[in-house]
């Protein structure tokens, strides 16, 4: 029997519809929230290998509560219409969850960037900057673009440069993308910045025990079992920083070769070189290998965490998925009817909306730097250090003059006198941002009884604040 599939959009469009059931919206709010508000398709011809080549892209805005409008753009054969329409406005609902100044866009290019060379993608890329800009669909006070699956610095970069040289006279040039490379005016932590928000993100619910006891859980993530499908940029960030930082045993990592399977945890370092040496993860030593990846999704382990495409955890497998917590590195791995089935088994989903939001997050920083042409810390870092040595100096003289004669330990009056740089301030920000968005959440889940599940109260926390814009502008 073959299992309807649910579209990535029908099920964004689900879960909104679901939750603003539970509010109480002003007559016709709900569905101008709910609707996208602009698509620009274009086709445009670039010159390459002796013809010419037409290509399809899109830019889609979804609400413009706040500008400048904020979205990746993805270079992919799968990019269509509706799928830049869901995605631009999930990140709607994103940005409001997390309180990011911005409204929800997207874009992407129907390409496969593996099927062009570095010369040839940057003259597309150009060529598709231009296109966007005539429509006022790139700029840093109307629309901010970031790089997304298949695009990543080295597009933003050309990106930027080719708006600077088509609006010479913009002083804030620099901010018509985000997550370009840092000595083109990106911001340190951008790379690793989805990656390290899934880290905090599981910081976070393991703080609380009532939410711990939902999914079945217990301790800290010392020794959780974890399976990774997906080790691009954010799955790879993840998983390290997860392995790495907290001990966490990532026993299974999935791609599109197969899956590589290893219960005492795997050396991500280790795969990803193994992986950009190859190609694929097949032959990596460190683990067992299993062709079937996406099988591998139904693997028993604590923690899932699906960090690549859409819809991979569907109705057709989401009875013999295995774990006890979900956390949607990527956008919309859990379809709508997917979703209902895990939450009648029990499993708590941790949703996109909110577990991928530190892109966003540290762009909107990079953003803000742009603008304010300095580089966070810059003006307080070597004040800070020295406040931090004069107390230091003086605890040792009052050791000295008393005869106590104790020591501040090494390690201490290292990380004591070491002033916040911009990574440090970058992470920070970042931390500070999953902590304060998932108690908004949690206070919604377990204040309301009609709400059942995470994802349904990051959204009612998200529309209830976009709802606030419209009403403070009149709507």
């Amino acid at each position: 029997m073959t299992i309807p599939h649910t579209s990535f959009r029908d099920s964004v469009e689900r879960m909104f519809t679901h939750a603003a059931s539970l509010m109480e919206l002003q007559p016709g709010l709900e569905e101008k929230i709910r609707v996208c508000n602009s698509t620009y398709t274009v086709r445009f011809g670039v010159r390459l290998r002796g013809q010419i080549h037409t290509f399809t892209g899109y830019r889609s805005v979804h609400s413009e509560h706040m500008e400048p409008v904020k979205g990746g753009i993805r270079y992919s054969l799968d990019v269509n219409q509706d799928e830049v329409e869901a995605l631009a406005a999930l990140m709607t609902y994103k940005c409001a969850l997390v309180e990011v100044p911005f409204g929800g866009s997207k874009g992407g290019l129907c390409i496969d960037p593996r099927a062009w060379n570095e010369d040839e993608l940057e003259r597309i890329t150009r060529r598709f900057t231009y296109e966007l800009s005539r429509r006022n669909l790139i700029s840093p006070s109307q629309n901010v673009p970031a790089p997304d699956m298949g695009t990543g610095e080295r597009e933003m970069a050309w990106m930027a440069d080719a708006y600077k040289r088509l609006h010479p006279d913009d002083i804030n040039a620099k901010a018509c993308v985000t997550g370009k490379p840092r000595h083109a005016g990106g911001i340190d932590g951008r790379v690793e910045a989805t990656g390290r928000g899934v880290q905090y993100a599981l910081r976070e619910f393991f703080r609380h025990d009532d939410v711990m006891k939902r999914a079945g859980l217990e301790g800290g993530l010392a020794g959780k079992r974890v399976i990774v499908q997906g080790l691009g940029n954010v799955g790879y960030h993840a998983a390290q920083f997860l392995s790495a930082e907290d001990k966490a045993l990532v026993t299974c990592v999935i791609e599109r070769d197969g899956a590589i399977r290893n219960p005492q945890g795997i050396n991500i370092d280790a795969l990803r070189g193994h992986i950009r040496a190859t190609g694929g993860i097949k032959g990596f030593v460190g683990g067992d290998y299993r062709e079937n990846g996406l099988a591998a999704l139904e693997d028993e382990c604590d923690i899932l965490i699906p960090a690549a495409v859409e819809s991979v955890i569907h109705a057709g497998n989401a009875d013999r998925i295995n774990c006890k917590l979900i956390i949607e590195a990527a956008n919309g791995p859990v379809t709508a009817d997917a979703d209902e089935i895990l939450k009648r088994r029990g499993i708590v989903i941790i949703p996109d909306m909110y577990a991928n939001a530190g892109g966003v997050t540290v762009s909107y920083f990079e953003w803000v730097k742009n603008l304010s042409q300095i580089s966070l810390g810059r003006l307080e870092r070597r004040h800070e250090e020295a406040r931090a040595r004069m107390l230091v100096e003086e605890l040792e003289r009052i050791s000295a003059d008393t005869g106590t004669n104790f020591k501040l330990a090494t390690g201490f009056k290292d990380s004591f006198l070491h002033g916040a740089d911009e990574l440090d301030l970058v992470r920070s920000g970042l931390d500070d941002t999953m902590r304060e968005a998932f108690k908004k959440m949690k206070e919604v889940w377990m204040s309301n009884p009609k709400v059942d599940d995470m994802r349904t109260a990051g959204y009612v926390v998200a529309i209830r604040r976009i709802a606030n814009v419209y009403g403070s502008l009149g709507l």
